[in-house]
């Protein structure tokens, strides 16, 4: 049979990865496939990155529309990232009547509508395996495999940056800073890292997951978004002394009142799989009605990883081209007209446990003051800790401010409405014995 010829866009880290796996395992590909697949056309900006490679000199362009315009490119695989020029090559490339795989998640969470429609009107695919948690095979399992159930929700790591950060903070004790320059130094973290460590990219990367799970539109702008630069050594001591972990997690859950999306620190107890996920190691769990609780772990980056899906879904789409396009998997789970339109909830209206913690003037009466201020706001207290910073290792040195002696007090809250929330801790730091801002971390009891 004729080979599968591939314009691949970019010859970065994905898509040297990508180059080297069809390349290093092209039997293994073709036993599965029945046809060989060839790079019949690369764009680069590094010419001597693809002589790296091995590709034909003859393939190589830094011209990436003639990719896409080269009518013996079947497929187009998308590796550049970002928004443009990424956008106008995709959908260049399905008006072309070309399919189209891409590991751009950036790209799906705010384009996807637009591109998936000019698929449909094309008669097009498009791919995007790679797009979320690397050479985890998450979006098939939830689109496909999960296709019988009810999913009620979605939790995951989904940064790995973010992941590594906090995993040094707990196993060495580093401040933030000093655990983000490792990160930095180990090629983990950009020079800058805001997408990751501000939440950015976990949340493109939820857009998509809770698209697929609740047959949803991709809603990018609807997802609340908090990064982990606030957490400090203090809340990751303390945390594990109550027997949890804090991990930045994207949770994606069906309630009541509509869908709740995003992307925040978040104790876990600590016996869980998700909160001994470390280092850079993506994880995410699946409840579902029927299936229970599953979960997906591995790389959530890389090379190879993320070449891993790229490459199993130029073959998925090599297969699909053999039968009629009606049969194929709708792109996001569901068909077009039975997406649904339950409303995106405000990140004021989600219920949760929370960790508080706060610095008290170390006097009688303060913490009575405090709890008076939850039990007027309905708000049940689950355990407290109060440490007196003359015994506290984890503390400072005992410190001297203008209202004395500082002890820190610890909360645990049962579930209760972030609103409410908000109101009682705004009146907790009117009191003239609390100094500065009441630190607050949502808990994920990951069992609801």
């Amino acid at each position: 049979m004729q080979p599968v010829k591939i314009g691949l866009l970019g010859l970065g880290t994905v898509g040297g990865g990508t180059a080297t796996v069809l390349s290093r395992n092209a039997g293994e590909i073709a036993r599965r496939l029945g046809r060989d697949i060839v790079i019949t056309a690369a764009a680069t900006l590094q010419p001597e990155r693809a002589r790296e490679l091995g590709l034909a000199p003859a393939t190589v362009t830094t011209d990436a529309e003639a990719v896409v315009d080269n009518p013996e490119c079947e497929i187009i695989v998308e590796l550049i990232g970002g928004y443009e020029p990424a956008r106008a090559l995709v959908l260049r490339a399905l008006e072309n009547g070309k399919h189209v795989v891409t590991a751009n998640k950036a790209l799906i969470a705010m384009h996807g509508e637009e591109i998936f429609q000019t698929a449909r009107d094309n008669n097009a695919t498009v791919a995007y395996e790679a797009a979320v948690g690397g050479g985890i095979p998450i979006i098939k399992a939830a689109r496909e495999g999960l296709a019988a159930n009810r999913i009620d929700w979605v939790a995951g790591i989904i940064n790995g940056t973010g992941n590594f950060i906090l995993t040094e903070m707990r196993e060495k004790g580093r401040d933030f800073a000093a655990a983000l320059q490792a990160a930095q130094a180990l090629g983990y973290a950009e020079a800058d890292p805001t997408f990751d460590i501000e939440g950015i990219d976990a949340a493109h990367k939820l857009t998509i997951l809770a698209a697929i799970a609740f047959g949803v539109p991709l809603r990018f702008e609807a997802c609340y978004t908090e990064g982990i630069s606030g957490v400090s050594a203090e809340d990751v001591a303390y945390a594990e002394e109550l027997g949890y972990r804090i991990k930045h997690l994207g949770i994606a859950r069906r309630a009541a009142a509509g869908i709740e999306m995003r992307v925040h620190p978040a104790l876990v107890p600590a016996q869980t799989l998700l909160a001994n996920v470390d280092g850079v190691m993506n994880a995410v769990l699946v409840m579902a009605d029927a299936a229970g609780p599953t979960m997906y772990y591995g790389a959530g980056a890389g090379a190879e990883p993320t070449a891993s899906a790229v490459v199993a879904d130029i073959i998925d789409v090599a297969r699909a081209r053999e039968r009629e396009s009606k049969h194929n998997v709708p792109l996001l789970g569901f068909r077009p007209d039975a997406v649904g339109d339950d409303p995106a909830l405000p990140i004021s209206a989600i219920e949760t446990p929370y960790y508080l913690r706060m610095t008290a003037a170390d006097r009688p009466g303060v913490l009575a003051e405090v709890t008076a201020i939850l039990g007027r706001a309905a708000i049940s207290i689950e355990a407290v800790i109060q440490k007196d910073p003359q015994k506290d290792s984890q503390n400072n040195p005992k410190e001297k401010a203008e209202g004395g002696e500082q002890a820190q007090i610890i909360m645990l809250t049962q579930t209760v409405k972030e609103a409410q929330m908000h109101r009682a801790i705004a009146d907790i730091e009117q009191l003239p014995a609390i100094r500065g801002a009441v630190k607050r971390i949502r808990v994920e009891p990951l069992a609801r």
